[in-house]
């Protein structure tokens, strides 16, 4: 098949979503279909609507798969003719996220406009498949397919987790992601300048620069609430370096506002990791409270630094906790299952 994968930047952009676009279109190419990737470059979201006036679809394509998050570039592009099936990988829906009022209005009838013009989907979580049915039907054919998890040979074993949980000292967290307003650091720094000093350490680990404005408000926040001792920002990392964290840390903490999946809970839970996120979304899909990790509602800090006080003094807890996220990770269908599953949905969608 020659497929052509639709974008926005580059590739290899940093986050879940790429990560799931790069290996998505490299597993395919080993299947032995062609791919191409088709970049629009990006801009705010106004501007991306008047991409609608002069963007059209590639040609000499037997398939296109479009990253739902170039929707508003490619509402008109989808409703002219084209000559071969388009089918939207969502990862989450923009609507889906926490946005004044008003300003969702308008993303709900611009998403619902986009996602009935494609002819299918690939859902990355039961969660995103039912967003969708929810704002727009179920009237393509669809399928659910969970991003993969193997990005990091290492796993760790239960008795390298279990030594680590008893570790004495302060509790050891890890923030992965992103600096940005929905991921939710502002509600774990708070969370901690709730707890007793020099009990815990915070190592941040995400980009700076997706959103410059934001991330200067959390360090200034960190500053402000005399935390810098125990928070560090350390940019994004290399994968050597970013597994040695995986490794040393005892929790991972992203409450986000909206996770459409959350592939980061589970990249922790091969290191051990028991996860803290949020009702909202599709960590429910991943975290199981009180078993592997905890939910807390969004912006729920005083919640969280109740969790996390628990987790200080029970390190009985956290060992258990920390064996079941292991095995949490266990369970999941392998990345090479997953990509046979799409490539018959694709296949089924030429045919």
């Amino acid at each position: 098949m020659k497929i052509g994968l639709l974008i926005y930047g580059s590739i290899d952009t940093v986050s879940g979503g790429y990560y799931y676009d790069r290996k998505l279109a490299a597993s395919l190419q080993e299947r032995g279909n062609e791919m191409r990737v088709f970049s629009i470059p990006w801009r705010n979201y106004a501007a991306h609507l008047f991409d609608n006036l002069t963007f059209r679809l590639p040609p000499d394509l037997d398939l296109i798969v479009q990253d739902e998050m170039t929707h508003p570039s490619l509402m008109a592009a989808n409703q002219l003719p084209h000559p071969c099936p388009v089918i939207s990988l969502v990862h989450h829906l923009r609507s889906a996220e926490d946005h004044p009022g008003l300003q969702n209005i308008l993303y709900r009838i611009l998403e619902r406009a986009y996602l009935r013009s494609v002819d299918g989907f690939i859902f990355n979580s039961k969660t995103t498949c039912k967003d969708v049915h929810t704002l727009a039907g179920d009237r393509q054919p669809s399928i659910i397919a969970y991003p993969p998890t193997d990005r990091f040979s290492r796993v760790l074993s239960e008795a390298v987790v279990a030594e680590r949980a008893m570790q004495s000292g302060p509790l050891h967290i890890l923030f992965l992601g992103n600096i940005i307003t929905r991921k939710g650091l502002s509600t774990l720094i708070l969370a901690i300048s709730n707890l007793p000093a020099n009990s815990v350490i915070l190592d941040v680990v995400g980009s700076l620069a997706a959103d410059p404005v934001h991330a200067r408000k959390v360090q200034n926040q960190v500053t402000d609430l005399g935390l810098n001792a125990f928070i560090r920002f350390h940019g994004i990392l290399e994968d050597e370096s970013l597994q040695k964290k995986l490794a040393a840390a005892q929790i991972l903490v992203v409450p986000s506002s909206y996770e459409g999946f959350g592939i980061v809970y589970l990249e922790g839970m091969a290191f051990g990791l028991p996860a803290i996120g949020t009702t909202a979304g599709g960590a429910r899909e991943i975290i199981q409270p009180g078993e592997n990790g905890f939910l807390i509602h969004p912006g729920d800090a005083a919640a969280l630094s109740m969790i996390l006080m628990k987790l200080m003094a029970d390190r009985n807890l956290l060992t258990r906790l920390s064996h079941n996220a292991l095995a949490s990770y266990r369970q999941v269908m392998p990345w090479d299952q997953t990509v046979d599953s799409i490539h018959n949905f694709l296949s089924r969608m030429i045919a």
